[in-house]
């Protein structure tokens, strides 16, 4: 039973949605920050970046303090406001080859403690305790966590009644998707939605497994109703969009490129290919070095879990860790990790201009593989998912008290 809640959001003036709203700040270059930053006066990026125009730039809580401030000064000027009444919002996010539909809600950090809510990835204790700290000081969540849940008839009549009609946001950006928000404040609706979801067993973390868990080291130690939920949009599985995660290596453990081979083939089949090379095959990996592109196909084993049956933990398992010796892929800085956006032929001249030694190619994991690790409680490694959609930050912002 998924415990949902709809929330009094801090959200943009309708003339300014499609100025607020952004892209994860993380997702940006600092030239690209720089220039929106300086052009574009509403951009939620001014409420990260407070300080951006000081020669020294505060760290920690006591940049966290000046964000507080700049929300503050958001809501003042009157670029955000606070909603009048507790609501569901369904967003949709659309290009011209996906269309993404769903619900941002409340979700009880609850369902989260109690494995209702599953996870598949490691999170790195320290980013929990950074981004605890900053929704502590803050009092504010602009980035929703994605979560997933099986289909639901009664939840799809739902979408289709609001996304008929007007919505409150429409907007086009630079990278060509439409944006488009609906207010859901009749509280037979409401009603619907929250009971909708009562009737679901389980949803699983698509994105977000940090935010999630650092809302649960704030719910430990706050008071407030706000803290023992999180902001989330709620998505049709079916909706889902998922990515490969390539792994990049900046050495070769001082390998020549005939002994790394030799190494790789006590555990795979290693093939030459003529051409630039993406793997299709069952526990096929990519490779790419010194100008040549490779086959790695994995020969039969006998996998003690789901998770290690998987492409991430068996190139992790028998070629990053005891090959190159990359231990902890959370933190190794070695490693650089590159979503299923980025061209093989940037990955590619990566290689070629020496900024990296090695691309492992993989391939996309089918979403009932990542539903079967979460439900054996399993872990992949990190970033083994890219996972869309990517929602805009600061159209709608959860207040913490």
């Amino acid at each position: 039973m998924a415990n949902i809640q709809p929330f009094r959001a801090i959200r943009p003036t309708r003339d300014k949605a499609s100025l607020v709203a952004t892209r994860s700040y993380l997702s940006y270059n600092e030239e690209t920050i720089k220039e929106k930053l300086n052009h574009n006066p509403y951009t939620f990026l001014h409420v990260i970046n407070p300080d951006y125009n000081k020669n020294l730039r505060s760290e920690g809580k006591a940049k966290y303090e000046l964000i507080k401030q700049k929300i503050k000064s958001f809501i003042k000027s009157q670029i955000l406001f606070k909603e009048d009444s507790s609501s569901y919002y369904i967003y949709q996010k659309s290009d011209k080859n996906y269309s993404y539909t769903g619900i941002i809600a409340a979700t009880s950090i609850n369902d989260y403690l109690n494995n209702k809510i599953k996870i598949h990835e490691q999170t790195i204790s320290k980013r929990e305790k950074m981004f605890r700290d900053y929704l502590d000081i803050t009092e504010f969540n602009a980035e929703p966590v994605l979560l997933s849940h099986t289909p639901n008839e009664k939840i799809n009549i739902i979408l289709k009644k609001y996304v008929d009609f007007r919505s409150e946001y429409e907007f086009t950006t630079t990278n060509k998707c439409l944006h488009k928000l609906w207010i859901v404040n009749d509280s037979k609706d409401i009603l619907n939605i929250t009971n909708s979801f009562k009737e679901i067993d389980t949803l699983y973390i698509a994105d977000g497994h940090h935010r999630c868990a650092s809302s649960a080291l704030l719910s430990n130690d706050k008071l407030s109703e706000e803290s023992n939920y999180f902001m989330s949009f709620l998505i049709n599985e079916n909706q889902l969009n998922i990515l490969n995660f390539n792994r990049l290596i900046k050495h070769t453990n001082n390998l020549s490129v005939d002994e790394l081979i030799d190494r790789i083939k006590v555990s795979f089949k290693v093939t030459i290919k003529n051409n630039t090379f993406a793997p299709t095959l069952k526990n096929e990996i990519g490779m790419y070095i010194n100008n040549k592109w490779y086959s790695l196909i994995a020969k039969k084993k006998k996998y003690s879990s789901i998770s290690s049956s998987l492409d991430p933990s068996i190139l992790t398992d028998y070629i990053l860790k005891p090959i190159l010796k990359i231990k902890d892929e959370r933190t190794d800085e070695n490693l650089g990790f590159y979503n299923g956006n980025i061209t093989l032929d940037d990955i590619k001249l990566k290689v070629d201009s020496k900024e990296y030694a090695v691309a492992f190619i993989l391939k996309p994991i089918p979403f009932n593989s990542i539903k079967k690790v979460a439900d054996n409680n399993e872990i992949l490694p990190p970033k083994s998912t890219y996972v869309e959609p990517k929602i805009r930050s600061g159209l709608t912002i959860y207040p913490l008290k």
